[in-house]
């Protein structure tokens, strides 16, 4: 470049949440379609597949999921069911390393495209040369595509197809299905080896009821989304993350059997914490479970139990 010339000004960041079929990166594309609920160990290994291939090939890697999740519209699932909601899974397929992720409005319209207007829809979007997907993947109206449907569409619009295969992991594949079950059990242990990571549930602090404060013991109640799946009831041993802080929490999720019963709360009592929260975020990161949900005969004995049960938090979260 000589003195005389100028530099071409710098492109603008690609957003890294993109909605639909609008605004998607230039230049080629590697593209994740799946549902990625949770983004577990098989879905993280499914986007580096996706991020080395565009790597080696110079292409932008980008994930696509549902909002909301295909299994809710179709009412296969209650609504309390999603593991990551969808802003908290575009931030996990963000952090598994891919440089964008694609939400797509899974409304009745979009249910009722078939496999090849789908495609159609993908490729007019953005230069897709390659498509990236688990081996179970179907689409379009009524699922009527699979595996082969993507193939000879891939040949027809000059994408490559790469299927990975699902990871094992306790004598069974890692699944949504196996980490739902897991938490409707209570069994945080295994939900948290087939996530990769502890599970946690982002929400809002509200203002509760103050039993808590009349027991020596004041908590914060957090309102999750309510499509979140929530664990067994029970007490456990959490972190709590409001801001910058993070919290060692003992933490109760159920409906207060000792005071007549009531709607399901998840409330945390945090350790060496005084202040006022009302309307901020938190995320409560559930490590281990310590004891069922239980109705005492009275406050008295309330009190002890949470005595021992905050004891128990500060033994497990060292």
């Amino acid at each position: 470049m000589t003195g005389h010339e100028e530099a071409s000004p710098p492109r603008p960041p690609t957003p890294r949440v993109l909605h639909d079929f609008a605004a998607w990166p230039k230049g080629p594309l590697h593209l994740a379609l799946g549902v990625f609920d949770g983004v577990h160990l098989g879905h993280q290994a499914l986007v580096r597949r996706l991020v080395g291939g565009a790597r080696a090939a110079g292409a932008t890697a980008v994930a696509a999921t549902f909002d909301p999740l295909p299994g809710q519209l179709r009412a296969q699932e209650p609504v309390q069911s999603t593991l990551a909601d969808t802003p908290e899974r575009a931030k996990l397929l963000l952090e598994a390393g891919a440089d964008g992720v694609v939400i797509f409005t899974f409304d009745e319209a979009f249910s009722k495209q078939s496999a090849a207007a789908f495609i159609a829809r993908l490729c007019g979007a953005g230069n897709v040369q390659r498509i990236v997907v688990g081996p179970d993947f179907q689409f379009g109206h009524g699922r009527e595509g699979a595996i082969g449907t993507l193939r000879d569409l891939g040949t027809k619009k000059g994408f490559a197809v790469t299927v990975v295969d699902a990871i094992g992991l306790g004598g069974a594949v890692v699944s949504s299905t196996r980490i739902r079950e897991a938490l409707r059990g209570g069994d945080i242990a295994t939900a948290q080896a087939l996530l990769g990571r502890p599970y946690s549930v982002i929400g809002t602090i509200v203002h509760g009821e103050e039993r808590g404060r009349a027991l020596g013991f004041p908590t914060i109640n957090i309102a999750p989304p309510p499509e979140k799946l929530m664990p067994k009831d029970g007490i456990y041993a959490t972190w709590v993350t409001i801001g910058d802080r993070r919290f060692r929490g003992a933490s109760s999720l159920g409906v207060r059997p000792t005071f007549g019963g009531g709607p399901r709360k998840l409330e945390s009592y945090l350790l060496d914490f005084s202040g006022d929260v009302y309307g901020e975020g938190a995320t409560v990161t559930f490590v281990t479970r310590l004891r069922d949900e239980l109705k005492f005969e009275s406050a008295d004995e309330l009190k002890k139990q949470i005595e021992k049960d905050v004891a128990d938090t500060r033994l497990e979260l060292r």
